[in-house]
């Protein structure tokens, strides 16, 4: 007999052998109907997957995480199989699942066109009526080389060569099409419902620049018509709130051909980096942070040291001068260290804290740049802390509380936290690593953050703490980390004196916030549809005049204002151009303002101002005092 474990608890006999259908079946003809796939402890298995020994199962349907991967994962196959229908000379390569999707790169003798895309999302949707089963089959690993050398398929073919000769490799069938792939996969067509095909894009066969292009098709697919018109609609408001549209709209940045992944900076946009930088600025000062700076170029040979040059080379951008060769740095911690170490530090020194507002070049592909959220040059919030293995806690208790303030500031109060662990090649004793994560973990939890596991995706030498946060949109960006390291401090020859007399090695905690600046103020813009909070807005108020006869109090109005704020200058736009105020309102009203006045003759005459705003909110006639205190207010607040 075989005794099958449910996730209640309860246990269900088979005579022999028993297919994750037939459990489903035996529970029920709607979870049968319903069925995806099974889940045997971690792994995710075909409905048609064999249980030949007593075993837990759980039926995976639409309803779960693991569910909507295998409707992607097959979705994929599904756009091969239209391909394939439509342009029989195509070369299919791989189709991954990807966030909230899947791709699948092509072959192909010319561009995919927007009406192909059109035609195979029309073929995709009839072979999925076709309710077609997929089926799964194993072959030795040269005999499904030949198979699909046979087919022309000469990348999957070279697909499989990769694989060691002794392994076998599954293959799944659906109507005329087959594919490599190791599942699992829905048991038939007809569970592919609700998908759309949403744009095409070049990619380098295996990612490497120096092999032929192809066509990556790019769609989404989701358990429920619902679920995708959500997905869709959210997209649609995505590409309104798109920061290089707002960026180029609102007069902030722009990106040029001269210097492709770099950002040149317009006035406004300038004005609000320096808001954010010097807001963070305040942060170090006010949270034990010195802050330092290290030179832009650093010798090959400090690479070397640190394990860089290996492993980071190609996305260094590197110079010589005087027969040395040096490398723009691609981060700010080796010359954080070599800081550290001038000098003799004692172990009262610690924790040390530094901060550093970093330029940083890395050579990133141009196919990866987007506007200033992927570019080459980027300025980072960063931060190392020098410290003993037992003040990591109270650092990360420190460090996360600092960082939820920020965040706020900034208006994002919904913040996910995942930790981490010890990744399968690694280096230190499993003694270090079970005190640096649980160092981690309890930095968590007294902080009161829930927060989730993510097995072996830590650094060689220790674990870390992200901290992904959601916009407006729901969409997640992982701006935040706190990370262990004991290598670069080993590598480098750092130390402390300790309260033995000693000499010890510290243990280094590299530390962002916001992370890349660029990418964060792109974020901002998202977040805030351009609408930047009073704090943050590169011009906060502007004052128009109705006709001439106002344009001198206007100007006493903007003087007045520039210097109202005991510790900053509000930013004023004085607008006393003879046009229709109506138009001018317009206007500054497209720039996303946060307040505007409007005077005429009543309110010169009443030593007043008409008050709207932002969104064509009138707030009425108020003494130029009174709307002083009104901004200051939502400055302070950072509303």
């Amino acid at each position: 007999m075989i005794h099958i474990t449910l996730p209640d608890g309860s246990q269900r006999e088979f005579p022999g052998p028993v297919t994750v259908a037939e459990v489903a079946a035996s529970i029920g003809a709607g979870l049968a109907k319903a069925a995806l796939a099974g889940k045997i402890g971690d792994k995710v298995v075909d409905t048609s997957y064999q249980i030949t020994s007593d075993s837990p199962l759980s039926i995976v349907t639409a309803k779960d995480a693991d569910g909507l991967d295998v409707i992607r994962h097959s979705t994929a196959h599904l756009l091969a199989y239209a391909v394939k229908q439509l342009f029989p000379d195509a070369q299919v390569t791989i189709g991954p699942v990807i966030e909230n999707g899947f791709y699948y790169d092509f072959a192909y003798k010319r561009p995919f066109t927007p009406e192909d895309l059109a035609a195979i999302e029309k073929k995709m949707a009839e072979l999925a009526a076709k309710d077609e089963p997929v089926v799964r089959r194993v072959l030795p690993r040269d005999e499904a080389v030949a198979y699909f050398k046979g087919l022309g398929e000469h990348y999957k073919a070279e697909i499989i060569a990769s694989i060691p000769s002794n392994e076998d490799v599954s293959l799944y069938r659906e109507g005329e099409f087959e594919d490599l792939c190791r599942g699992p996969h829905v048991p038939s067509t007809g569970k592919l419902k609700f998908f759309k095909l949403m744009k095409v894009a070049g990619a380098y066969w295996r990612g490497d620049h120096r092999n032929e292009m192809l066509q990556r098709v790019y769609g989404t697919a989701w358990a429920s018509k619902d679920e995708l018109q959500q997905y869709l609609t959210m997209l649609e408001e995505a590409e309104k709130r798109d920061h290089r549209k707002l960026g180029r709209e609102l007069d902030l940045f722009h990106i040029d051909e001269h210097s492709p992944g770099t950002v040149f900076w317009h006035p406004k946009g300038w004005t609000v980096w320096q808001e954010v930088e010097q807001y963070m600025r305040r942060v170090y000062r006010d949270n034990g942070y010195q802050e330092v700076k290290g030179p832009q170029i650093l010798d090959q040979s400090l690479w070397e040291k640190t394990g860089h040059w290996d492993k980071y080379r190609e996305n260094m951008f590197v110079t010589e001068s005087e027969k040395r060769d040096y490398a723009l740095k691609p981060m700010n911690c080796p010359g954080h260290i070599i800081i550290f170490k001038q000098g003799i530090k004692s172990y009262r020194d610690l924790p040390l804290r530094f901060g550093e507002f970093g330029q940083c070049h890395r050579n990133e592909p141009t196919g990866g740049l987007h506007g200033i959220m992927r570019v080459r040059a980027f300025t980072q919030d960063d931060g190392h802390i020098f410290c003993t293995e037992d003040q990591i806690q109270s650092e990360v208790v420190a460090f996360t509380k600092l960082l939820q303030k920020v965040y706020k500031d900034f208006g994002f109060t919904d913040i996910i936290y995942k930790l981490s662990t010890r990744p399968e090649k690694r280096i230190g004793t499993e003694e270090s690593w079970d005190r640096a994560e649980s160092a981690l973990a309890e930095g968590l939890r007294a902080s009161g953050c829930e927060f989730e596991y993510l097995p072996g995706e830590g650094a060689f030498y220790g674990p870390k703490i992200e901290y992904t946060l959601k916009d407006a949109l729901g969409r997640q960006w992982q701006c935040g980390t706190i990370q262990v390291d004991p290598n670069l401090p080993e590598r480098l020859d750092a130390e402390f004196v300790g309260e033995d007399g000693a000499r010890h090695r510290p243990i280094m905690l590299h530390r962002a916030i916001v992370g890349s600046l660029e990418r964060f103020i792109g974020i901002l813009i998202e977040q805030h549809s351009g609408a930047l909070p009073t704090w943050l807005a590169p011009v906060q108020v502007s004052v128009l005049n109705i006709t001439d006869s106002q344009a001198d109090y206007c100007r006493e109005i903007a003087a007045k204002l520039q210097k109202a704020l005991p510790n900053q200058d509000l930013r004023v736009a004085l607008d006393l151009r003879n046009e229709k105020i109506t138009y001018k309102i317009r206007e500054h009203s497209l720039q996303k303002l946060p307040y505007i006045l409007v005077a005429g003759d009543k309110e010169k005459a009443a030593g007043a101002v008409a008050v709207r705003a932002r969104g064509n909110r009138d707030l009425g006639v108020m003494s130029v005092d009174a709307f002083i205190e009104l901004i200051a207010k939502d400055i302070a607040d950072k509303a």
